[in-house]
């Protein structure tokens, strides 16, 4: 299921975003389930999340629609934050 959540998901965000090129979405299996990690330039990152998360709680929103009863976490990732 991962293939088709990440393709929707890159593609919302990319819709939204400045920089749609730099979007990247990416899959990671966790304890809770499947997370997708989502990275956008620097500049990009407020677009992404909106007033008060309003934006990225609607991303949210469809994502978990689309993904039915196996559900989706998503996580906006601050590129700048070094691992």
């Amino acid at each position: 299921m991962s293939a088709p959540m990440q393709e929707v998901v890159e593609h919302l965000v990319a819709g939204i975003v400045d920089n749609p090129d730099e979007v990247t979405v990416r899959a990671k299996q966790t304890r809770r389930g499947e997370l997708f990690e989502v990275r956008v330039n620097p500049s990009d990152l407020g677009k992404v999340i909106g007033r008060q998360g309003r934006t990225a709680t609607a991303i949210r929103t469809v994502a978990s629609a689309i993904a039915g009863a196996d559900g989706a976490r998503i996580d906006f990732v601050d590129v700048d934050r070094r691992r």
